[in-house]
């Protein structure tokens, strides 16, 4: 039997294509590439406002924002990049660390002519966004966070594994069976709406075959000692669009990145979304994006 997703993805990147976008890989140095979906039309990247959507550590970069791209990509230049060991992004370096996959994701960007952008951030990818804010506050003016920390500390790890029911990150992100493909996005989704068992089979063939090892890698350079961490000063403008009901981050989480953002944010929750508030509900989440980025346009052309 075909696997689904190996039919869907033509079908996805059919559309993509048809609203503007098109694929580029890109070397970041020898043995280092990066995937990136980008702007067809290079007069309209120049033109336009740059938003580099990144992807958690569930899927990869087109699946996650495939509702964000097709939403967007006529009002600003956008660029989604898949991290380092999904979808075509490989590197023979021994670093798994976020800053690593930071300077990879910055360095593309350069080559791909982007000297400023919002960064839209999701789980991991928020992670590595405060990583690319913090060593890039030229390249980076504003951010939008979903469901993320500003860095993966033993004690917020803790706390979210027990709230979920899991020993470790890679027991939960990196499943081994169909059963463990179906918990990962209950625990994801609000509402998880059914699907066949062959859909399951088919994401964790798809998506979870390949690239354990460094995946499981990518989780342990992650969590870091409380005691070594410092929240950094960011100069960015920082915008918060969580997920209500999530519980991976939950509120608690929430407002706790806030108090280290000195109240320097504004907060949208959705209602009744989970930690894939983008997926679950894409269309209340690209209204409450498009007036985030809309004003931060507003704010700069003030600037």
């Amino acid at each position: 039997m075909v696997n689904t997703l190996s039919l869907y993805r033509p079908l996805l990147h059919g559309l993509m294509k048809v609203a503007g976008m098109r694929r580029q890989v890109v070397e970041i140095e020898s043995g280092t590439v990066i995937n990136f979906w980008v702007p067809s039309d290079e007069s309209t990247a120049k033109r336009n406002s740059a938003v580099v959507f990144l992807h958690g550590l569930g899927f990869d970069g087109i699946l996650t924002w495939q509702f964000q791209v097709l939403a967007l990509a006529n009002k600003y230049a956008v660029y989604v990049p898949d991290f380092l060991f999904f979808g075509d992004s490989i590197t023979d370096k021994s670093d798994r660390s976020p800053d690593f996959q930071a300077e990879c994701m910055a360095k593309g960007l350069r080559k791909l002519g982007v000297e400023k952008c919002t960064l839209v951030g999701l789980s991991y990818g928020g992670m590595v966004g405060f990583k690319m804010a913090e060593m890039y506050p030229n390249l980076v003016d504003s951010m939008v966070i979903t469901c993320s920390v500003m860095a993966l500390t033993k004690s917020i790890s803790r706390a979210g594994l027990q709230r979920i029911g899991f020993s470790s990150w890679a027991e939960y992100l990196i499943p081994e069976t169909v059963q463990g493909v179906k918990t990962l996005l209950d625990v994801a989704f609000y509402k998880l709406p059914w699907m066949p068992n062959f859909i399951y089979k088919d994401i964790l063939e798809d998506m979870y075959f390949e690239h354990r090892k460094e995946r499981h890698e990518l989780l342990e350079e992650l969590i870091v000692e409380d005691k070594n961490f410092t929240a950094p000063h960011f100069t960015q403008r920082i915008h918060l669009l969580w997920g209500g009901d999530d519980i991976i981050f939950d509120m608690t989480e929430c407002r706790n990145l806030i108090d280290l953002l000195q109240g320097k944010t504004t907060l949208h929750c959705i209602e009744r979304a989970g930690h894939l508030a983008e997926v679950e509900r894409p269309f209340v989440y690209n209204r409450q994006l498009k007036k985030i980025l809309a004003s931060l346009c507003e704010d700069g052309k003030e600037n």
